[in-house]
């Protein structure tokens, strides 16, 4: 353990032996070696940004176990947004001073690309410079699919339309076996990768996530950061991790519980110091609370997202304690100062604003 500690320290790359060890490390010895790998990427800094969701539909065409947000097509609770109605979104939020509009919704049966497009031109055509961060791995593939296109044609004319950057939803677990069981119509752990790898010799960066603690294993963990570590050597594309907790209110996993916030802790700090080629660590505080997200600045943390505003539905459904997810810059600042860190006013991109 000492010589992991050491290599930490120094600055090296652990393997996934390694990692495994570390779990088993007391939890404020853990915290010791990420907060000093996360003063080497970001130093004093937390970085936040004004922003907020729009979610088109909560239609899917997946059946995965802990989604609590899908809606088949003409249920009471389903909706599906007209382009009108996305605009008018777009106009009521950047009333607001924000930088950023971030998509994501269910993976709709028949929508094909250029609806996703329209989307993208109405905010253009109502902003040049507001950044638009849209749609997950898992959309981008079947909006192709749905229009007969290859994918890397289907990104270009996003990217026209006005793309400037992809969260990384999706990824779940990557490992196939846990995979199948969780969320078996969903694309697999390769094509999530593929098109990421598409996403940045286009010129696009994107965001990687993981859902833990559920039925996957730490083995399985680490494997995931693994195949991100591994991509992110390849083409540096990505901006930010987020390890996102399970939720379990109203879905079909609900009986495995919830991951403690000790597991929480190590998770996020464990990312920290595996993942020492992607710049940041995200933890998005409208899935693990204020409270926890503010106790993750002391385990490697650097990011806490941005304001939202109250315009996201995907946990509050899952049973998160942010019903209604939105915070203000200076509850941000206030709980970066309480940490001992600042917060720093970010663009989509990690560009300082403030």
């Amino acid at each position: 353990m000492q010589q992991i500690e050491n290599k930490i320290q120094q600055g090296g790359r652990i393997s996934k032996d390694d990692a495994l060890q570390l779990f088993s490390m007391p939890l404020s010895q853990l915290a010791v070696l990420a907060w000093e790998r996360k003063q080497h990427h970001s130093g004093n800094h937390v970085f936040y940004n004004r922003n907020v969701h729009i979610e088109p539909t909560n239609v899917c065409v997946n059946h995965c176990l802990f989604c609590a947000y899908r809606a088949p097509r003409g249920e009471f609770h389903a909706w599906e947004y007209s382009h009108d109605e996305i605009e008018n979104l777009a106009k009521n939020a950047l009333k607001k001073n924000i930088t950023e509009i971030h998509i994501v919704g269910g993976v709709h049966p028949e929508w094909k690309i250029d609806y996703y497009l329209e989307i993208l031109k109405r905010i253009r055509k109502l902003s040049k410079r507001v950044h638009i961060k849209a749609f997950t791995a898992e959309e981008l593939s079947q909006m192709c699919k749905n229009a007969n296109i290859p994918l890397h044609e289907g990104i270009e004319l996003l990217q026209e339309a006005g793309l400037n950057s992809v969260p990384g939803g999706g990824a779940e677990i990557f490992d196939k076996s846990i995979r199948q069981k969780i969320c078996p119509d969903k694309i697999d752990a390769d094509t999530w990768l593929e098109v990421h790898k598409t996403l940045h010799k286009s010129g696009i960066p994107s965001n990687a996530t993981m859902l833990y603690g559920h039925i996957e294993t730490l083995q399985h963990r680490i494997d995931h950061l693994d195949r991100l570590r591994n991509l992110q050597d390849e083409t540096g594309g990505f901006n930010a991790f987020i390890p996102l907790k399970y939720k379990s209110g109203n879905n079909q996993l609900s009986y495995v519980g919830e991951s403690h916030v000790t597991d929480d802790m190590k998770t996020f700090a464990l990312s920290r110091i595996f993942l020492d080629n992607i710049p940041h660590i995200k933890a998005y505080w409208p899935m693990i609370g204020k409270d926890n997200a503010s106790i993750s600045l002391a385990f490697g943390v650097d990011d806490l997202d941005g304001t939202i505003d109250d315009s996201t539905k995907i946990y509050s459904l899952a049973g998160s304690v942010e019903k209604h997810p939105a915070m203000s810059v200076e509850a941000i600042k206030t709980m970066a100062r309480v940490a001992g860190l600042k917060a720093v006013e970010r663009n989509s991109v990690y560009d300082i604003i403030d």
